[in-house]
């Protein structure tokens, strides 16, 4: 079965779509939208609702851009404080959020994610990420960006420690035998005492051992370190990817680094990005997906494109070819994928922000909903993905056309779900629950 997450944004994810007549636009410090949000997500049976995050204002520099673009989600919900709160409004879709290695500590990062987990019986993720926007460091008593090699080694120590201190209790850890007097079994917690390059951390965690042994693990990516990283220690990978052929190649590629490490390639689950436009009749998509487009000035999509290359294109006419691209400390998938396109297929500036915008990098699927759940399908028998990680142009209305039209066209074509299989997460993704490697049997005996 298709696997499937929806990427939620504050105001969708089209650079118009906050100005559609009938989008909100307030949820990023409203919490209102986001119970019908995820009600609305549950309802279709999604195995998750993913919320990206930052630790900045990306493009403050940049009023002019800032002032009409709030795609770069300016102002957010702290998304664990999000969840929690969510998950008293939910009972099966999985709540997943971001969390970087890069600006936070992984004692913090481990007590955060094992209580989103306890909150909502067992439906918490982590999304690893490195941190792409430079400037975030300057929230951080750092005057520069943490260079991309070192970011992924500090990462993978960090998810290390990370579940280690998931593992700091055994499961039968707290007796809680009021007649006896004995509120938890001494021998049944570990000292971690971890002494790495980038963290000392003692523990214990001062969290019971995680409904599901451990939140599950996603990691955002498609260089080289980030698929290493996930597949050693993954459950996900979120990537983009814009044909299948290539999602093909990095679906291989992916699933034998995951072999490589010892593990079964059917427990790290690839999700790439697919922007949804999707209509009763072809014409209807594409009558919104115009609007949309027309929804989006000249200034923003030159200012936002230079955003994503890491090139100010202001002085550039739209007319010109995307100018070099030097390296960057940013993101990389994004730039490499644009600039992929813009010399393969001859795009000058104005034609590649209208191609780059509505998708952002990942695919973009529009239609009718069987034409979309088709290529979805075939997706997915060609080993091209396990699923997708949705992306709805503008809230509510573009999710509830995913909701309401594409997912019964994938029920009925028996590619998707008609009911939850279990109470967690990782029931959803037919994942097994981690074993508690310092508790079990054979490792209480050598201790």
């Amino acid at each position: 079965m298709l696997k499937l997450s929806v990427f939620m944004s504050p105001t969708g994810a089209h650079a118009g779509g906050w100005r559609h007549p009938d989008a909100v636009i307030d949820a990023g410090f409203n919490y209102d939208p986001w119970v019908d949000f995820a009600r609305l997500i549950e309802r279709g049976k999604f195995d998750m609702l993913f919320l990206a995050d930052g630790n900045g204002v990306n493009g403050i520099e940049n009023p002019a851009l800032l002032s009409r673009n709030p795609v770069t989600r300016p102002v957010v919900i702290e998304p664990i404080c999000l969840l929690s709160a969510l998950a008293t409004e939910t009972s099966r879709v999985g709540l997943v959020a971001t969390a970087t290695t890069t600006y936070d500590q992984p004692f913090s990062v481990a007590r955060r994610y094992a209580s989103l987990d306890w909150l909502s019986k067992g439906r918490a993720g982590w999304n690893v990420v490195t941190s792409s926007n430079a400037d975030d460091a300057k929230n951080f008593s750092r005057d520069e960006h943490v260079e991309h090699n070192d970011r992924y080694e500090r990462a993978s120590e960090f998810v290390d420690v990370v579940r280690d201190l998931w593992d700091s209790w055994a499961d039968d850890a707290f007796v809680l035998d009021k007649e006896s007097g004995i509120f938890l079994d001494g021998d049944k917690v570990r000292l971690l005492e971890h002494k790495g390059k980038n963290f000392s951390v003692r523990g214990p965690l001062n969290c019971a051992r995680p409904p599901q042994g451990h939140p599950v693990i996603v990691v955002a990516g498609a260089s080289d370190s980030a698929m290493e990283l996930a597949a050693r220690v993954a459950d996900v990978i979120f990537t983009v990817t814009e044909t299948k052929s290539a999602a093909q190649e990095f679906y291989a590629d992916v699933k034998e680094r995951a072999r490589k490490y010892g593990r079964d390639p059917n427990d790290l689950i690839v999700l790439p990005g697919a922007s949804i436009f999707v209509g009763r009749t072809a014409a209807e998509a594409d009558a919104e997906y115009r609007e949309l487009q027309d929804l989006i000035p000249e200034s923003v999509g030159i200012q936002f494109l230079s955003k994503m290359v890491g090139v100010d294109l202001s002085g550039y006419s739209p007319e010109d070819p995307l100018p070099e691209l030097p390296e960057t400390l940013g993101i990389r998938s994004f730039r490499n994928l644009i600039e992929e396109v813009a010399r393969r297929d001859g795009l000058n500036i104005r034609q590649l922000y209208q191609y780059v915008l509505p998708a952002r990098g990942h695919v973009l699927l529009k239609g009718d909903a069987a034409t979309v759940a088709a290529t979805m399908e075939e997706w997915y028998r060609d080993k091209a993905c396990d699923g997708f990680n949705l992306v709805a142009p503008y809230v509510p209305g573009g999710l509830e056309a995913i909701v309401d039209l594409l997912i019964p066209e994938l029920q009925r074509l028996g590619v998707f779900r008609t009911e939850y299989e279990g109470t967690t997460l990782r029931d959803s993704l037919g994942l097994t629950r981690p074993d508690n490697r310092f508790f079990q049997p054979e490792a209480v005996a050598a201790r």
